[in-house]
């Protein structure tokens, strides 16, 4: 990683951009701005625009630090302008990053290692208004976003025309529902840090995760010691077999009735939110690594050929 001639990296910190996810990615960048200031680093945000590519040639940092959220700043398109133009950057490469947004493609790589996931598979969305793909209730999402936006909960009762959301893409993917409580597992380089228990008054949606009061954490989670292990087994796992690199967050769903066969991986997160409500800080809290050293190891790890 190159040293500019101040007393360390120059880092340019990503925000915002195109995506749906725009202003909870501005608030994750305010945040991990602030604390890198607060560790002596130089920073400089840049709001991600058109002229992406200009800018950061303009700016010629020695590290981009990636908060971007959601398409184009999680889905390999960022991480594709920052290997071409060789400035190291934070979190995941182009492969894992694409991988891990399309939920299809990820489910099938998890199943293909033995991780457990839920049975679904993508259709068309205008076939949904015609017939129920899926015994009900079962799950209606996009391919690739983040942040529970788009999804849908089709419920025992409802029968077609479904009342998606406007915004749902022509293709996405069906997925079984399953029952039980919201556990979720960052991993920080190559270890699993902890599980956290999600607790909310329906489910975790966009309000839940970014507006206070929205969900309550648990952590660690009050779960048996073997589902404990497996979640972390399970996390570290994910991160591994898709190449993440810096820090991912596993999202799963544990029916207690079923047991440990009831312990369902979702999906995998590449760039987790960075806000004073996010669960990845506070996981790394309770581990003994404070907000700010987590926003200096990630500056620390940043590279090309991620």
């Amino acid at each position: 990683m190159g040293i500019s001639s101040g007393k360390g990296p120059k880092v340019v910190l990503l925000m915002g951009g195109h995506s749906l996810e725009r202003e909870v990615s501005l608030v994750s960048g305010q945040a991990c701005s602030a604390a890198l200031r607060g560790e002596g680093f130089e920073v400089l945000e840049l709001d991600a625009g058109h002229d992406i590519v200009q800018r950061l040639s303009q700016l010629r940092p020695d590290v981009v630090f990636n908060a971007l959220h959601g398409r184009w700043g999680e889905d390999g398109s960022i991480q594709g302008v920052l290997e071409w133009l060789r400035i190291p950057y934070t979190h995941s490469g182009v492969t894992a990053s694409a991988l891990a947004m399309d939920k299809q493609k990820c489910k099938h790589v998890f199943s293909s290692f033995g991780l457990p996931v839920a049975p679904g598979f993508t259709v068309d969305k205008s076939s949904l208004i015609k017939s129920h793909p899926l015994q009900k209730p079962y799950v209606v999402k996009p391919i690739n976003e983040g942040s529970s936006i788009g999804v849908y909960f089709v419920n025992p009762i409802e029968d077609p025309p479904l009342c998606m959301p406007t915004e749902m893409p022509k293709t996405v993917m069906v997925e079984e529902y399953i029952a039980g409580r919201e556990l979720t597992v960052t991993v920080m380089g190559k270890k699993a840090l902890a599980v956290t228990d999600i607790i909310t008054q329906e489910w975790y949606d966009y309000d839940a995760k970014y507006k206070n009061g929205g969900s309550f954490h648990e952590v660690p989670a009050k779960i048996p010691r073997e589902i404990q292990d497996k979640c972390l087994e399970y996390a570290l796992s994910a991160h591994q077999v898709i190449g993440c690199r810096g820090i991912s967050r596993a999202d799963f769903r544990w029916n207690e009735k079923l047991g440990m066969d009831g312990l369902i991986l979702l999906e995998i997160n590449t760039q987790p939110g960075m806000t004073p409500t996010s669960l990845v800080p506070e996981q790394a809290e309770i581990c003994g690594v404070k907000f700010g050293e987590l926003c200096k190891w990630l500056v620390e790890d940043a590279s090309c050929d991620r």
